[in-house]
């Protein structure tokens, strides 16, 4: 039997890195500089240019990072957070631990916080939009910009799968009065754990978050306000800035293996390619198809080695931790379509044209073997 095709290969990221992060973790062992060392410091100050900020903070993780910028800019119980319905689970989360509500807004074709329903769902109580740069690329943020500015809003950026993504040349996480990025293993920059940062060009959220992720202190035994421990470890530094160095040119790799999923599966009727949003720089942090039978058509690629997976399986507004938004099936229908039929193919810098070329074909094997009917109408390839 073939060897298998991962969904992700951390393995060959980390061959690529391997001889930088140990001298690095070397250097962090010999200065025993564990809890914010310089290797943090360094790796904040280039991110943040990377990204097109003034300001980066690292933190514990990207969901921290979603808090923290939420409590920097005031939001809390009382208030509403625009979400979309249509991403994972920690968007909505962050905005609960805030003491704020998550209010949902159903996905357009490119499975991104649809603008045309942003206004219909706001409320007296609405403070913040939040949309996510999901699979890759980023939400439509002129519009959001034009609807935040007019109604007085903070505009917040989840772009925890966007690093290195830009829309018309403005780089992901560069729009916002804030955003917060995860940097999980899986991420196209990605951690050995869980980390995560802040990205801001105001120096009074930056000031804040900092505060916010030392236990609410500025300075040792300090603490006028309830803080957390949410700090980047020295370690996770090192790594993250051995993969940065890397990012653009991993990114480049991505979009060119996505390039030949299209070639491959272009005239394929029951796959529904995905589409990039005019203005987008997509930087394919997953592949995303929709096919009919999907959890069928997963299970049989399983079965044959494909490492496909499923982003996301549950719309947030039919998991059990939100049912006291009171929604049921139906409220959402683009988003509910979407988790029927979305299916992650394999995806990383060093997939290979031949693992690729395998992956269509078991595809189009898995199709026929399972039956096929029309997938929703949410688009058409990029063809």
């Amino acid at each position: 039997m073939s060897a298998a095709i991962p969904l992700v290969d951390l393995h060959q990221q980390h061959r690529e890195i391997a001889l930088e992060v140990e001298a690095g973790i070397a250097a962090v062992l010999a200065d025993a500089a564990f809890i914010l060392g310089p290797a943090v410091g360094e790796f904040e100050q280039n991110f943040a240019a990377f990204s097109g900020v003034r300001h980066c903070i690292g933190v514990g993780n990207g969901t921290d990072a979603l808090e923290l910028i939420l409590r920097a800019n005031g939001i809390g119980a009382g208030d509403d957070v625009l979400v979309p319905a249509n991403t994972f689970i920690a968007t909505a989360l962050a905005v609960v631990r805030a003491g704020a509500t998550p209010v949902l807004v159903d996905c357009d074709e490119h499975h991104l916080m649809d603008v045309r329903q942003v206004e219909a769902r706001m409320t007296s109580k609405t403070r913040g939009l939040l949309p996510v740069h999901l699979y890759g690329q980023m939400a439509a943020l002129e519009e959001l910009t034009a609807i935040a500015d007019r109604r007085g809003l903070l505009l917040l950026e989840d772009a925890a799968q966007s690093q290195g993504a830009s829309r018309h040349g403005r780089p992901s996480g560069s729009w916002g009065v804030a955003a917060g990025t995860s940097f999980y293993p899986g991420k196209n920059i990605g951690a050995y754990g869980d980390a995560g940062a802040v990205l801001t060009n105001s120096d009074e959220i930056a000031d804040r978050v900092r505060r916010l992720r030392n236990w609410g202190s500025e300075r040792k035994y300090h603490h006028p306000e309830v803080g957390f421990n949410s700090r980047l470890d020295t370690l996770q530094a090192v790594v993250l800035s051995a993969k940065l160095k890397r990012l653009a040119a991993w990114n480049e790799a991505r979009g060119q293996a996505a390039a030949r999923y299209d070639a491959l599966l272009a005239g394929e009727e029951h796959v529904v390619l995905p589409t990039a949003l005019p203005g987008n720089e997509h930087v394919w942090h997953l592949y995303v198809v929709r096919v009919p039978n999907r959890d069928q058509v997963l299970a049989d690629l399983q079965s044959h080695g494909i490492g496909a997976g499923v982003h996301y399986p549950t719309p947030l507004h039919l998991h059990g931790a939100l049912r006291d938004l009171g929604h049921q099936r139906g409220d959402f229908p683009l988003a509910e379509r979407a988790a029927e039929e979305v299916l992650s193919l394999p995806l990383h810098p060093h997939i290979t044209a031949e693992q690729q070329a395998r992956v269509a074909a078991c595809l189009r094997e898995a199709l026929g073997r399972v039956g096929t009917g029309s997938p929703a109408a949410f688009g058409s390839s990029r063809a």
